[in-house]
């Protein structure tokens, strides 16, 4: 029986929460204005650099291989080190490539697979991460736990990039733009090992094959895709994640280009949007204690579907816009983010969880990639045509926020009707 009130339950939890905070702070520097900086010094177009932002959405396929590793001998603890580490320090390699005396068409080949090998490694993980890091949490509270993780990382984010932005844009200013990529790859390999020293502050966990059982494959798929309450999520998550990425991968040279945005700015912003997303995970955690998982991503997906038509709005005379988008779009991972993994609790059985997960990132992470490659093609148009859509003055980011627009309100009407609805019928067959 997990005595979770012992030393090394409250170490464990602890050290999960300052693991997830080292990896957040990575996660800044390799996404947004920073990488739009580094793809663009290097010579990547618009669409290409919006594509390789979405690189995370194809990546989540690899996650079907979760279920080998489950299978394994190694532990969590293991797995995660080896994994983690190798991804954080892809990321570091990413940052030294302006440095290589090699042509320009060799480093847009070597930084998008440094990013591809970077995101594979850490999301082959993720989710074994995340089982092992929560089985120190209780049931009842694991919505206020994700709540609380997610409040230290965003506000150690918040200290994080204005530091880091700060630090950067005086390299730029000086005309010393390499100066800021090497400063960038210090602070990762930095944070790497930080990350490292707290996962080995973790309690180790039974070998994942222990857990797991050896089940079959056919087990599995029985219980997950022959799972109807599953299936219905993996068409929520297929919706969810073309809405995502038809637009989120492109905004990054959007701001530092058309909206002429510094990397400081930038990160203002942004600072500004999880100060808003910190003052809601809390009360998003307890409401989705309170009412369900399903019902706190409803309330994010409202909020997100608010954020891109301010993001279809935004054009370089109004470019405030994109504060409202990204302070909207921030709070509304408050609802879908940490609600879109525990809603994963009521659906499946415990030791499925992984493979679960595992299989909704593979599907969905694959429809998101689509929608990456098929909002480049369409952003690449508009701009060809000299910033015009249906005979209509426009910047190729408007249109495809529009496309968001819809795709979001699809999930929401989906979400209502197919999870949320049955969910609240089954509870009232239940009281009676």
């Amino acid at each position: 029986m997990a005595d979770f009130s012992s030393p090394a339950y409250k170490r464990s939890r602890a050290a999960y929460v300052a693991q997830s905070t080292f990896e957040y702070f990575i996660t800044l520097v390799v996404a947004d204005a920073f990488l739009a900086k580094l793809l663009t010094s290097l010579g990547v177009s618009d669409a290409m650099a919006g594509i390789i932002a979405s690189f995370v959405s194809l990546v989540f396929v690899v996650q079907i291989f979760s279920i080998l590793l489950v299978k394994g001998r190694m532990g969590s603890r293991s797995l995660s080190m080896i994994f983690e580490t190798l991804s954080q320090l892809c990321f570091a390699s990413i940052y030294f490539i302006p440095f290589l005396p090699v042509s320009r068409e060799a480093k847009h080949m070597i930084v998008i697979l440094a990013i591809l090998f970077a995101y594979v490694s850490k999301y082959l993980v993720y989710y074994i991460l995340f089982k092992w890091g929560n089985s120190f949490v209780e049931n009842s509270r694991r919505g206020r736990f994700s709540a609380l993780r997610e409040m230290v990382s965003l506000f150690g984010g918040i200290v994080f990039t204005l530091v880091v932005s700060r630090v950067f844009d005086s390299y730029e200013a000086s005309g010393n733009l390499s100066g800021g990529f090497l400063f960038i790859a210090i602070v990762i390999l930095v944070c790497t090992l930080s990350s490292l020293v707290s996962m080995l502050l973790m309690k180790p966990e039974s070998t994942v094959e222990e857990q797991s059982d050896k089940k079959s494959l056919r087990d599995v798929m029985r219980n997950t895709l022959g799972n109807p309450h599953f299936r219905r999520l993996l068409v929520f998550a297929v919706l969810w994640e073309c809405a995502k990425y038809f637009t989120v991968g492109f905004l990054g040279v959007y701001k530092t280009k058309e909206l002429v945005m510094t990397v400081f700015l930038v990160q203002i912003v942004n600072v500004v949007a999880n100060g808003f997303r910190l003052v809601f995970s809390v009360p998003f955690g307890k409401y989705s204690d309170k009412t369900s998982f399903a019902k706190g991503i409803k309330l994010g997906l409202i909020l997100a579907a608010a954020a891109f038509l301010f993001c279809m709005l935004t054009t370089p005379k109004n470019w405030f816009f994109i504060i409202l988008y990204t302070v909207l779009y921030n709070v509304s991972t408050a609802g879908t983010n940490q609600n879109g993994f525990n809603i994963m609790y009521s659906t499946v059985s415990n030791e499925y969880i992984v493979q679960a997960m595992a299989i909704r990132n593979c599907v969905g992470g694959i429809f998101g990639f689509g929608a990456a490659l098929l909002g480049g093609r369409i952003l690449s148009a508009v701009q060809a045509n000299g910033n015009r859509a249906f005979g209509i003055p426009m910047y190729g980011q408007q249109l495809l926020a529009g496309i968001s627009l819809l795709l979001t309100v699809s999930a929401i009407v989906y979400l209502h009707f197919a999870i949320v609805r049955p969910d609240e019928e089954r509870r009232l067959v239940h009281m009676d």
